[in-house]
């Protein structure tokens, strides 16, 4: 499984603002990329998250106390200055700029970032007025010149009322910021990515459709892999139980006839197509203008066949004059025989590699926060993924891609991964 940051080791300082729960969730992305997470935190900190949370989420105790001294053969500070890779201050409130750009120390962060010479990276959180007043734009520009990254707070409703420039960045977007200044350049930059995701729409009347069960979970896990990997991807979705990703483009569609005009549309320059959505294969032949009132104890609906969105990125991509470097992954939903349909559908659809799972086993299929799937090439097993989350799923997809795409074997067949 394919560790962005692993080896690295990121202080992570939390002050005292609501945008502190975020942190959480900071965390847990940061350990699943592989890092090694010491958190510190101020006591305003305390009043909005515990430190049990966070050193759950991390596996390491939490400083909350520069005297709170655990190991007598070490100066705890100074031992985690030394071992950072990388600072961060996520959220970092007016008070901590103050510190950072004065020299102040009188915490655990301040007085650890004081001692640290690793790169330090800040997210700011606070009211909008706060975050432009002269002295905490003279802190922030002071900062800046010394070599400071800032992850620009974001605009939208505050937990103050007002509505402005104040709100701590997405956690995606403090990750990706953490990435691109440990890790450099990703495998999948100047990468064009396109994913389907969720379920369409059939329309019988205004009031009434046909759909899938799908909650688009898997597509979005696999669109926020590319991103962190670097590639620029478009998310074609339809109905969906969450909200999309940040950092990626966001096309909204309804039915299968809009998906399929919408990702035909943008094939052209895309490198990789992630199949992922579920798609209705019929719909009503006529869609009612007024609601279908109940009158006779049978109603019978004329469907016809909806456009393959698979087949016809297929042909698409055979059917170029010109070379093309469109690598196809496609998935089966299936609840029997799933290697035969698997293996049926990648030769029939022209797919480079097919991602299919039982969705009747627990554990996977829709709806679900893990999945279970098994991924098949034209050499037939590639390999079976065990339970897993579907971030971690989606990361063990891009990595087989990657190697498929550049000519070798990801994995031996049938061999899994424990992650």
């Amino acid at each position: 499984m394919n560790k962005t940051l692993s080896g690295k080791t990121i202080l992570l300082g939390v002050t005292g603002g609501i945008a502190a729960y975020k942190s959480a969730t900071l965390c847990s992305r940061l350990v699943n990329l592989g890092a090694n997470v010491r958190v510190m935190m101020t006591k305003g900190a305390t009043q909005f998250i515990t430190p049990l949370t966070l050193q759950t989420l991390t596996r390491h105790p939490v400083a909350t106390d520069v005297f709170d001294e655990r190991d007598a053969s070490i100066v705890q500070h100074i031992d985690w200055a030394d071992s950072a890779d990388l600072a961060v201050i996520a959220p970092a409130t007016a008070n901590m700029l103050s510190k950072l750009a004065n020299g102040l120390a009188d915490d655990m962060i301040s007085t650890t970032l004081l001692a640290t010479t690793a790169p330090l990276l800040i997210a700011p959180a606070m009211n909008v007025h706060m975050w432009e007043h002269p002295a905490v734009i003279d802190n922030v520009n002071k900062l800046a010149s010394r070599g400071a990254t800032f992850v620009e707070p974001g605009t939208g409703q505050l937990a103050c009322g007002y509505v402005g420039k104040g709100r701590l960045a997405e956690p995606d977007e403090i990750v990706e910021a953490i990435v691109k200044m440990l890790v450099g350049p990703k495998p999948l930059t100047g990468q064009r990515v396109l994913v389907t995701a969720g379920g369409t729409v059939e329309r019988i009347d205004p009031v009434r459709y046909i759909t899938n069960d799908s909650s688009g979970k898997m597509g979005f896990a696999l669109a926020e892999a590319a991103r962190d990997r670097g590639a620029e991807v478009t998310l074609v979705c339809g109905k969906t139980e969450a909200a999309p990703p940040n950092g990626v483009q966001i096309v909204k569609i309804d039915s299968a006839k809009e998906m399929y005009d919408a990702v035909m549309a943008r094939l052209p320059g895309t490198n990789i197509v992630f199949k992922a959505a579920a798609v209705a294969d019929y719909r009503p032949l006529h869609q009612e203008e007024h609601k279908i009132k109940k009158s006779a104890e049978a109603l019978t609906l004329e469907l016809v066949r909806n456009p393959d969105i698979l087949q016809g990125i297929g042909d698409w991509k055979t059917n170029q004059t010109i070379k093309n470097d469109l690598f196809l992954i496609g998935f089966a939903a299936e609840t029997t025989d799933v290697e035969k349909h698997a293996i049926d559908k990648l030769k029939r659809k022209k797919c480079d590699l097919i991602v299919a799972n039982d969705v009747t086993a627990s554990g996977a299929g829709f709806g679900t926060e893990t999945n279970i799937v098994s991924v098949y090439g034209p050499q037939g097993l590639i390999e079976h993924i065990p339970q897993m989350t579907k971030r971690d799923v989606a990361e063990r997809l891009l990595d087989i891609v990657q190697a498929n795409r550049n000519g070798l074997e990801a994995h031996s067949a049938g061999k899994g991964t424990n992650r």
